[in-house]
């Protein structure tokens, strides 16, 4: 991930307004985070815990969405779209993003089920069970980042518009 620092993530927002920008309280102290093991940055707004916030490297920039969680949970277990875990240790929820532009100011959206707190990071770097003799965890387990660095970047593309 590229360095961030306030002014980058509060510019990064494609479908927020410029009051909405400053608005968005900042994760703790985001120049210090560790960029190892980390494929966006995710967090929940302490004071309004149905929005959350990511913002990721896509085409060389940083691009970043508000997210609100839906009101109505999945009636069964529900499996992240990023991560596509499927032995989460975490909880599964709805989030929808207002589309950049003038779309967004028409009111289309794009939801997606996602880890509660974006957990994905780490979920896809816990080695998985071995499938059969010889199973490869190692590359299993790159594929998975790779794919979840994949489907961040489609979402953010369809909240863009550039999908």
């Amino acid at each position: 991930m590229i360095p961030l620092d306030d002014a980058r993530i509060r510019a990064s927002f494609v479908n927020a307004s410029l009051r909405e920008r400053r608005a968005v309280p900042l994760p703790p102290a985001p120049e210090s985070l560790s960029r190892d093991g980390l494929d966006y940055l995710g967090w929940r707004d302490p004071k309004q815990p149905k929005l959350g916030y990511v913002v990721a490297e896509v085409d060389g920039t940083p691009v970043g969405v508000i997210l609100r969680e839906a009101d109505t949970r999945p009636r069964s277990r529900a499996q992240c779209a990023w991560c596509n875990d499927v032995e989460l240790p975490n909880d599964v929820v709805l989030f929808v993003a207002r589309r950049a532009g003038d779309a967004g100011r028409r009111g289309n959206t794009v939801g997606t089920l996602l880890c509660a707190g974006f957990e994905c990071s780490r979920n896809v770097r816990r080695l998985p069970p071995s499938a059969y003799l010889g199973f490869d965890r190692e590359a299993a387990r790159d594929r998975r980042i790779d794919a979840l660095r994949d489907n961040v970047t489609a979402f953010l593309r369809d909240v863009r518009g550039t999908g």
